[in-house]
């Protein structure tokens, strides 16, 4: 197995860099070309509507959740966080071993000012029957329980039906109301899930109140499992570490500056509303139609990067440790790494994929694992055609990297890798990564646009642009593979670096010689360029870890 230290030269390197970002104005020119000259079609009229008017540009709003978020209800949306960050505040210099009752009240009162008291009542509900039933210690009584009770909210006529519990006419209430409820049940499921394991006696119903009615993940999540919460929101401990706050001011300031350039974006690309026009979309080259299946998976992350990243950026400031934003979409190349929600992700993972899949070697118990997964996946996203197809291709793709790792281990393929060098390896393995790349992006934008539009950009690029178009953006993907590589393989050597050889006895060591890598940027100017051998040591590389991190459109 090729590890992830195994390096190229670095010219190679660079042409890879200007071919990758060549092809990117290439395909994205292509696309803001399509935007300007249909911007009047009668299809753009129902989602391209009036922008900067100085500039002449029109906005895609093709995107409700995100004009949503960051137009129609921010207002309402800062007032609340914003009282939730005072409020805590206050609490943890006035009573810091008592905020997590603190957060709690303020939630409750906060949901009840904007829901209702029959909202409030139907969550309080869900919470005393999941604690009921966690007193009995029985993981698969409490899994019946949760998915029966995650169903209600997914399925008539039983939505309808808890739908009329909450009367009134705030705009944003019926987001609010699934939102709340489908994450409390998560949340109950997970503190059940622990409150089983814990043997010698029960958590209090009172703790339970505390991990679900607090504010910034109530509505929109993510879910933070119960024993971190637990562990973190109880914690005496509130001293920062050095540059926290500074960290967590950049990270504000970077997700502010992400909303920035989307809405710019916005006004420019209309990557949302094209693919809704089909006859539009039979006119357009191939290069465009890559380019806005690509643009599409990267604008999903970056929405859902921004939208957790506001909300974790309030929960650290209450001392917590929120999952982590979902990984780059531009960085994965294998299925194993792909998620768009990692609350979620870190939840199925520790109460699903891992307790049926073992080490996640076996064949029989990756299926049964990864399948089990996905299911639940489609109930969470709601039961239709397009989250059935999406959760079968990704569960297929997923374990279909196993099988290809099992048969490419065994003899002679084994053998013919270990006799070439690390290099080559890396350059083989990068062309069936970047055949993956594209499997990737092709099923997810199954969920984030329509089966139409998937099935248009395979038949292009695999059949009509054949081979031509097929192979060059397979070349560009490749280009791009091998940069993430490189920027894997740097990130393996901060972590292990290689080791310092040990000069030869009788010799003296080499002049200027520094540990530093010979390719990196470094202050040591005296450095000998020749002094660091690539390549020592064979570690096993990500593509190889078989932890279930699938995708999850932020379809909330």
């Amino acid at each position: 197995m090729m590890g992830v230290k195994a390096a190229l030269p670095k010219y190679e390197l660079y042409i890879y860099m200007a071919v990758l970002y060549m092809a990117m104005v290439w395909a994205g020119s292509w696309v803001f070309e399509v935007s300007t000259v249909n911007v009047n079609r009668k299809v753009f009229k129902a989602s391209v509507k009036p922008g900067w008017h100085y500039f002449g540009r029109k906005m895609d709003v093709a995107d409700f959740e995100w004009v949503m978020w960051f137009s129609t209800f921010r207002s309402h949306i800062l007032f609340a966080l914003s009282g939730h960050v005072i409020f805590a505040k206050i609490c943890s210099m006035l009573a810091p071993q008592h905020r997590s009752i603190m957060y709690m009240a303020y939630g409750m009162m906060a949901i009840f000012i904007s829901m209702g008291w029959t909202y409030v009542a139907l969550i309080l509900s869900h919470c005393i029957l999941f604690y009921s039933i966690s007193l009995v210690k029985l993981k698969w009584l409490c899994f019946v329980a949760g998915f029966t009770s995650l169903a209600t909210f997914k399925v008539e006529p039983f939505i309808s039906w808890q739908d009329g519990f909450v009367k009134g006419t705030f705009e944003l209430q019926h987001v609010l109301f699934y939102g709340g409820c489908g994450f409390t049940i998560m949340r109950c499921m997970s503190f059940a899930l622990e409150n089983c394991d814990k043997k010698e006696s029960n958590y209090s119903f009172l703790e339970l109140l505390k991990y679900n009615f607090y504010l910034p993940f109530f509505f929109f999540g993510p879910v933070m499992t119960f024993d971190k919460f637990h562990t973190q929101a109880n914690s005496p401990d509130l001293i920062r570490k050095e540059w926290e706050m500074w960290n967590i001011t950049t990270q504000a300031m970077l997700h502010l500056g992400a909303i920035i350039i989307v809405d710019i974006l916005f006004h420019f690309l209309y990557i949302l509303t094209i693919p809704n026009d089909v006859k539009l979309l039979k006119h357009l080259s191939d290069w465009a139609l890559a380019g806005l299946a690509y643009s599409n998976l990267v604008y999903d992350w970056v929405k859902a990067a921004v939208m957790f990243g506001v909300i974790n950026t309030v929960s650290r400031l209450d001392h917590l440790e929120p999952p982590k934003p979902p990984k780059c979409t531009t960085l994965l190349y294998v299925f194993a790494e792909t998620h768009f929600d990692r609350g979620i992700h870190d939840w199925l993972c520790k109460y699903v994929y891992d307790n049926l899949g073992g080490n996640h070697d076996n064949i029989w118990n990756e299926l049964v694992a990864s399948a089990s997964t996905f299911g639940i996946t489609a109930l969470w996203l709601g039961p239709c055609e397009v989250v059935f197809v999406w959760s079968f291709f990704n569960c297929f793709g997923l374990n279909f990297e196993l099988w290809l790792a099992k048969f490419f281990s065994l003899e002679p393929f084994a053998s013919m890798e270990m006799a070439m060098s690390e290099a080559m390896s890396r350059r083989i393995r990068a062309i069936f990564n970047a055949a993956n790349f594209w499997t990737i992006v092709l099923y997810n934008i199954l969920a984030l646009n329509s089966l139409d539009f998937a099935k248009l950009v395979a038949k292009r690029l695999l059949l009509r642009g054949f081979p031509v178009s097929t192979l060059s953006v397979l070349f560009v993907t490749y280009c791009g593979v091998q940069l993430i590589k490189e920027r894997e393989r740097r990130q393996a050597l901060l972590v292990d670096p290689d080791p310092i050889p040990s000069p030869a006895p009788g010799h003296p060591p080499r002049a200027g010689f520094c540990p530093c890598r010979s390719d990196w940027p470094h202050p040591h100017r005296a450095c000998d360029k020749r002094g660091a051998r690539e390549g020592e040591g064979r570690v096993t590389s990500s593509e190889s870890q078989n932890s279930l991190k699938f995708s999850i459109p932020s379809l909330h």
